[in-house]
């Protein structure tokens, strides 16, 4: 893209001058949009649920795309989540996609298709996981779910994967112990409301639209997973090292904390590629990610705690060369 600087031997002015004019376009090229210079073509990017976290971001991600790379064409695709998201990208059905740290190395460990071609640009935000239940419940922990009619998720959502982990470190069989109903955040908090089920999971950036909706109007609370669950989680699997204790603010949701802060835990969301995808195209994507945060941020709280300093740690994934090449880009 740029000339070689000039060869030993020539007038030392010059090469200076060329030298610092080589300098001069790097620095544009780092800081300015890629514009009529960016990568073209098409490009699908797998979300989540209608009303989830992760579609709204891939949403706004799309806008700021479209300015900063505005020759290239990103198709939203809706997912059950992280699960599905992480298999559709291995696969080469989607380009890039949002998935939780656990869900990844689930899909390694299992070691399906694509999987050792899977690829990170960015560490973004944390997923937080809501154990919702009605206010006037006499259900007050994790394990008195036992016998309870509890939506757990979709069948390829991060939410499924992470409600079997809480429940199996409650002593708490998923399939025997509750009555397992298979339902997302678009549909979980109505049934929840009608009386349909006795409690939801719920695994998502704080905060998140339909379950502050649902403390408007509902009266909810929020069941904590302690730090003796958290020990237990730890204990099970590799996927399941990912979770660390959390809290959630008191202030999160206002009408269903009582201002009161609530133990949980939380995972990271990972943006994911495969090896293979063209470095110019992860590197711009891997720009307008970091870039957008704030932007971003005013409608997605949680993705205001991207941050360039924590965006390298993609464990368990490696990150794609595009990425690199912004981030050494950007290194003090």
């Amino acid at each position: 893209m740029f000339q070689a600087l000039p060869r030993i031997g020539r007038r030392r002015a010059l090469q200076g001058s060329a030298a610092a004019f080589a300098a001069f376009g790097l620095l544009l090229w780092w800081l300015l949009p890629l514009g009529e210079s960016s990568p073209g073509g098409k490009v699908t990017f797998s979300t989540g649920t209608q009303t989830g976290v992760y579609q709204l971001y891939g949403k706004l991600l799309q806008g700021a795309l479209a300015k900063d790379m505005p020759r290239l064409d990103v198709k939203l695709w809706q997912s059950e989540g992280s699960q599905e998201n992480v298999e559709r990208v291995a696969t080469g059905q989607a380009d890039f996609t949002i998935a939780a740290a656990d869900a990844v190395e689930r899909y390694m460990l299992q070691d399906k298709p694509g999987a050792d071609q899977l690829r990170a640009s960015a560490r973004l935000y944390d997923d937080y996981v809501h154990v919702v239940v009605p206010g006037a419940s006499s259900v007050n922990s994790i394990e008195e779910l036992a016998g309870k009619r509890v939506a757990v998720g979709q069948t390829g959502s991060g939410v499924r994967l992470i409600a079997e982990h809480v429940l199996d470190a409650a002593g708490l069989d998923p399939v025997k112990d509750i009555k397992p109903v298979s339902a997302g955040i678009g549909t979980m908090p109505e049934e929840l409301e009608s009386g349909k089920i006795d409690a939801f999971f719920w695994s998502g950036g704080l905060t998140t639209n339909a379950i502050t909706d649902l403390s408007v109007r509902f009266d909810i609370r929020l069941l904590p997973i302690g730090p003796d669950l958290v020990k237990k989680l730890h204990e099970q699997s590799e996927e399941s090292s990912y979770y660390r204790a959390a809290v959630m603010p008191a202030d999160a949701y206002r009408k269903a904390q009582a201002d009161t802060a609530v133990q949980t835990v939380a995972v990271p969301n990972l943006l994911v590629t495969r090896a293979g995808t063209d470095e110019t195209l992860v590197e711009g994507m891997t720009r307008t990610v970091i870039n957008s945060r704030d932007r971003i941020g005013k409608e997605v709280h949680a993705a205001q705690l991207v941050d360039l300093r924590t965006a390298i740690y993609t464990d368990p994934l490696d990150l794609h060369e595009g990425a690199r090449r912004y981030y050494r880009s950007v290194k003090p």
